[in-house]
C-alpha cells in the first residue's frame, strides 16, 4: 500500500485533476468541440434545468483518481505505463461509444479528451 503514498507529489496531483476538469469544461464547451459533439451523442447543449451535479462530482472524484495514478507512476519511474492505460481506456471508451452509436466525432472528441488530460497531469507533476 505504501507505494501509492510514498513520494507522490500531492499538489500534481491535485493540480493536475483541477487542470483536467478546468480543460473539459472548455473541451466540451461551444467554443471548442461542444457543439459538434452534442450532435453526436444525441443531447442538445444548454438543455439542462440545472448543472448536473452528480455526474461533475463523479468526474471530478474520477479525475482525482487519474491524476494520482500519474502520480504514483511518475515517483516510480513509470509514466510509460500510464500512457498505456491511458491509451487503453481511450480505445475501450471509443469501442463504448461506437456501442452506444455515438458519432465518430464525438467518440474522437471524448477519446482526445483522455489523452489531453493525461498530458496535462503528467505536466503538472513535473511542475509540482
Amino acid at each position: 500500500m505504501a507505494e501509492l503514498f510514498d513520494g507522490v507529489s500531492w499538489a500534481g496531483v491535485v493540480s493536475g485533476a483541477i487542470a483536467a476538469f478546468l480543460l473539459g469544461w472548455l473541451w466540451y464547451s461551444p467554443k471548442l468541440f461542444g457543439a459538434k459533439w452534442a450532435e453526436g451523442v444525441g443531447v442538445r447543449m444548454g438543455a439542462a434545468d440545472e448543472m448536473p451535479k452528480a455526474a461533475m462530482g463523479v468526474q471530478v472524484l474520477g479525475l482525482f483518481l487519474v491524476s494520482w495514478l500519474v502520480g504514483v507512476t511518475a515517483v516510480s519511474e513509470a509514466l510509460a505505463t500510464i500512457i498505456l492505460a491511458v491509451v487503453a481506456f481511450s480505445v475501450m471508451g471509443y469501442a463504448g461509444g461506437m456501442f452506444r452509436n455515438n458519432g465518430r466525432y464525438a467518440r474522437r472528441v471524448d477519446a482526445g479528451y483522455w489523452l489531453a488530460s493525461v498530458v496535462v497531469m503528467v505536466i503538472c507533476q513535473g511542475i509540482f
